[in-house]
């Protein structure tokens, strides 16, 4: 509970429990003074301590009670020349109830204070005297007051009382200091609102099991009490907090207490933290700015893994139409000149080379720009959609052979022909759209590699080389071939059937420039039906270029003019005028609703604030964070998770299943993704009942075995 509706709680909790008082008394908290000496000379410090003893189930309040309740006070009625410092409190509980966070003492507590002596006190007994009131709360809550005295006599010596032992044992449960911890606070996540996540770490040697942060009393600033612990380096330990401030500015430093349970242990560390200013003007995650939370591999593994996922992108759906092509002009190679072979598949290989490049040029411009960069951020360009989806519909209707072109043609027409053509403009084209269809995908190893490119602190000669290594994995498999001229032999022979495959693969082409299609409504809404009008003209102009130009040229001019009437008007009145594609409608910001599909998993919005809340209620969370352009999310992470066995494991384990919509690239998810060691979805996470416990990774190769394996162990 945040903000206003907190301090009108409190408020009126007040004056209830202020109401209260004149009918209840307190009597389930008994309190008395306990004097560390019984005699003391002048000029001594004295040890007292208010010990409050609560019956079971009972509970008090820590200095900072937190979003309800009020701590105890000690009001002191003291002889002149006797000083009371302020109160010394131990490590207190968290309490999580009714969405509501209270910090707790219970059973037995004692409260220090240290009691200075004028030096120029005289011999003889003093009352020491304290009027001590607490709230004390089960299901209901009870004002609670004591009038509390003990005798301290002043002498020239020191005389232990006969319950300092007491004393010296309450000290050893107080907070150590903290400056041994090198602790440290970033900010996690650029304001959303007056909201902003914050990432707390220090340095730990012990086998933390529950690490938190109890903050102290701020006026400028409220923490929420969930807490979500991130993954780390071995020795320190991250977790995330909420952090809302009133109209004052975010805060620059914050004090508390570091709490870690090792074991049945419980140690406190009082702190007092700066927060990093560099990371609150970006936003950028810990993660990617020190590499506390997620460490980076070294370069060499991820090289390794750019390579391999590479290798395995031939395979992904997202290249099929692109395959099929090269397993024609593969069959077409096999009986030319090895020479010429090995020269294509270079220059295919240049083809996916250079698009990588540019790529990586693209990204390192856009993190230059202050901004965030995603793997296949192209598909949240309304731009490149219009032009790809066309040009997919003309490559399809190519092969189909609706059409030809001579590779000397200088239209867009022209260009579609050279995907299916087995020249060197064919071979180069095909390298580049191979690669512009492959960053729909991502593939096993892939992610974590370009999850180390991405990261923010990555330098521009590292993204470049995990980029170019990734091109050299998507294309090595065309070059080998190439220049393994006896490898082709294996090859069908060239004949008839070329003509057909050729056809055929027209259809994979075709559902290319459906699947495009589709991805432009999220851009312009109802309007999107006006791409495919504009895209009927178009294939009406490529069958009369086909028809009347091509294969019957007794009619080239009036078939010229009809062709030039058509896409002038198609664009001027279809593209401008209806579909206005150059005035997308704006997007931004995470999905903040789920469309559900009858019987289907019950998805709910991924957030932190989410995924905090039901790890406090100890259920087992399943994050799916996916996109509508991504056909890895959709043609193997979704089918796995929406399978019947793994919605019925869900329901077994009351497990709360959170969708993270990056289609159109929110900060937030990319902040999360860079968290994990990604750039791009899908990324699929499964945290464990434990809150203390880091979320599972699970492949990109995912099955609805491993998802099961997973939520078993979740909740072990």
């Amino acid at each position: 509970m945040f903000g206003p509706v907190r301090l009108i709680f409190k408020v009126l909790f007040t004056l209830v429990i202020g109401l209260a008082g004149f009918s209840a008394q307190a009597a389930h908290t008994q309190a008395r003074l306990i004097l560390g000496n019984e005699v003391a000379r002048p000029g001594d410090i004295v040890l007292a301590g208010v010990q409050l003893q609560m019956d079971p189930r009972w509970h008090t309040y820590w200095k900072n009670s937190g979003e309800s309740g009020m701590p105890t006070t000690i009001t002191w009625q003291l002889p002149p020349g006797i000083t009371a410092g302020p109160i010394q409190w131990p490590i207190p509980e968290k309490l999580l109830e009714q969405e509501l966070t209270t910090y707790i003492l219970t059973d037995k507590v004692v409260l220090l204070v240290p009691l200075t002596l004028s030096s120029n006190l005289r011999p003889g007994t003093l009352d020491i005297k304290a009027k001590v009131d607490w709230l004390e709360c089960e299901v209901q809550c009870i004002p609670g007051k004591a009038n509390v005295q003990a005798s301290l006599k002043i002498d020239n010596q020191q005389v232990e009382g006969k319950e300092a032992k007491l004393l010296t044992d309450s000290q050893k449960k107080l907070p150590r200091n903290g400056d041994t911890m090198a602790a440290q606070a970033r900010w996690d996540s650029p304001p959303a609102g007056d909201t902003r996540a914050l990432a707390i770490g220090w340095n730990s040697t012990n086998a933390v099991n529950e690490p938190d942060f109890f903050p102290d009393n701020s006026d400028d600033f409220e923490m929420s009490g969930q807490t979500e612990r991130l993954p780390a380096d071995a020795g320190k330990v991250w977790i995330r907090k909420q952090i809302k401030k009133t109209p004052a500015d975010w805060p620059k430093v914050i004090s508390g207490l570091i709490v870690q349970r090792s074991g049945s242990s419980v140690e406190g560390y009082q702190v007092k933290i700066p927060i990093n200013s560099g990371a609150s003007t970006s936003g950028t995650s810990p993660t990617a700015q020190t590499a506390a939370v997620v460490p980076l591999p070294g370069l060499g593994k991820m090289l390794l893994y750019a390579f391999i996922g590479g290798l395995i992108l031939n395979v992904m759906p997202c290249v099929l139409p692109v395959i099929a092509l090269k397993i024609l002009g593969f069959v077409g190679q096999a009986k030319q000149d090895p020479r010429r072979a090995r020269l294509l598949g270079l220059i295919y290989a240049g083809g996916v080379l250079v698009s990588f490049l540019a790529l990586a040029l693209i990204v390192l411009g856009i993190k230059a720009a202050g901004h965030k960069a995603g793997w296949g951020l192209q598909f949240g360009n309304a731009y490149f959609l219009v032009v790809m989806t066309t040009l997919a519909t003309l490559i399809a209707l190519n092969l189909f052979g609706v059409f030809e072109v001579s590779l000397g043609g200088k239209t867009m027409d022209a260009a579609a022909n050279l995907s299916s053509k087995h020249g060197a403009a064919g071979a180069f084209f095909n390298g580049l759209l191979a690669t512009v269809l492959a960053t729909s995908c991502t593939a096993p190893f892939l992610g974590a590699a370009i999850g180390f490119a991405f990261a923010p602190s990555q330098t521009a000669i590292v993204t470049l080389l995990v980029f170019l290594t990734i091109g050299i994995g998507l294309a090595l498999p065309y070059v080998v071939l190439t220049w393994q001229p006896g490898w082709l032999k294996f090859l069908p022979k060239p004949g008839v059937w070329m003509e057909r495959f050729k056809i055929a693969m027209g259809f994979p082409m075709l559902a290319a420039a459906v699947w495009l299609f589709s991805l432009t409504a999220l851009h312009y809404g109802e309007r999107s039906w006006w791409l495919i009008l504009f895209l009927v003209i178009v294939a009406v102009a490529a069958w009369t270029f086909g028809e009347f130009i091509q294969r019957d040229g007794s009619r080239r001019t009036l078939a010229t003019a009809a062709i030039i009437v058509l896409l002038l008007g198609g664009y001027l009145i279809v593209l401008e005028g209806h579909l206005r594609w150059r005035q997308p409608m704006t997007q931004g910001g995470n999905t903040t609703s789920v469309a559900n599909e009858p019987g289907g998993i019950p998805w709910h919005p991924w957030s932190p604030e989410a995924v905090a809340q039901a790890r406090s209620e100890h259920r087992p969370v399943v994050v799916d964070f996916t996109a509508k352009w991504c056909l890895t999310c959709n043609t193997i992470v979704k089918p796995a998770l929406e399978s019947s066995s793994v919605r019925r494991k869900l329901q077994e384990l009351n497990a709360v299943a959170l969708l993270g919509d990056y289609t159109t690239f929110p900060d937030n998810i990319t902040e999360e993704l860079n968290r994990f060691g990604r750039a791009g979805v899908p990324l699929v996470l499964v945290y464990p009942v434990n809150p203390s416990e880091p979320p599972m990774v699970l492949p990109e190769a995912l099955t609805s075995g491993t998802i099961l394996n997973a939520l078993t162990r979740a909740v072990r």
